[in-house]
């Protein structure tokens, strides 16, 4: 977990923790990189085949995000009474902002609203599937993945598979 959280902080410094101008494009894939598809910007995001095969990190995200997020948030990333609506945020939001949201939390209390999302910089299983998450709820947000579990799915690579044994510990 320690250097996923060292990936991320490095990450975050270099490109100044959203002061980054967006892309116009922030959901098109770029590249792959070991199963990992990216924008040209290298921000994590999804890859939906014309058959409806999801990558597996979009697959990855849908089953972290209903095990930690959707009790607050709502199922497939459309809010509740309680927490808003995430699918939109992963779109709108800068990536290194929303990695800073859950990662430390945020609080904003006020006379028109109170709402308080906690940290998550200590969960190993919000933290070790972080882009998973993100990647998952982007796709939701684009329109690119309907409601529900993804029907097909591609393979997941031995990187990602190393990559999660190490965080994880």
């Amino acid at each position: 977990m320690m250097r996923v959280l060292g990936i991320l902080l490095t990450a975050g410094l270099v490109a100044g923790w959203g002061h980054m101008a967006a892309a116009q494009d922030n959901l098109a894939a770029a590249y792959n990189e070991d199963g990992r598809y990216y924008t040209e910007d290298d921000i994590p995001t999804f890859n939906v085949a014309e058959d409806g095969t999801v990558d597996w990190r979009t697959y990855s995200g849908f089953r972290r995000y209903h095990s930690e997020c959707h009790v607050c948030h709502g199922p497939e990333g459309e809010g509740s009474s309680y927490a808003p609506a995430l699918k939109k945020s992963a779109i709108d939001m800068d990536y290194y902002d929303f990695v800073d949201v859950v990662v430390n939390g945020r609080k904003k209390v006020n006379a028109s609203e109170n709402s308080v999302m906690p940290s998550f910089g200590e969960n190993p299983n919000v933290m070790c599937y972080l882009d998973d998450i993100y990647v998952y709820l982007k796709a939701r947000g684009a329109g690119a993945v309907e409601r529900g579990r993804p029907a097909k799915k591609e393979s997941k690579s031995d990187v990602i598979r190393e990559d999660e044994n190490a965080c994880l510990g």
